[in-house]
């Protein structure tokens, strides 16, 4: 098992959390099924690249963190974001 950093963001009526590691991405209701699905997702892409040699696989930029932390067009509707870690 690997060790993996994600943020936590409210969207509209749900959680969207991100790896910081891959780009990947998890959405639920709550913040404990965005973290389920992140590591569903998570531990899917390692299977895959373990099977793939040529499978793209790079951290976020800075640039991308800040364009997932944004609200295109309005003001967030929370300040609030979690930065958490993950074993998957």
């Amino acid at each position: 098992m690997d060790f993996y950093t994600f943020v936590l963001r409210k969207s509209e009526d749900y959680w969207v959390a991100l790896c910081l590691e891959n780009g990947l991405v998890g959405q639920g209701i709550t913040k404990e099924d965005a973290t389920n699905k992140l590591k569903e997702a998570i531990e899917s892409f390692v299977e895959v690249c373990k099977e793939e040699s040529d499978v793209y696989s790079a951290p976020l930029s800075i640039k991308e963190l800040h364009e997932f932390l944004k609200v295109e067009g309005k003001k967030p509707e929370s300040e609030e974001y979690e930065l958490k870690a993950v074993y998957a």
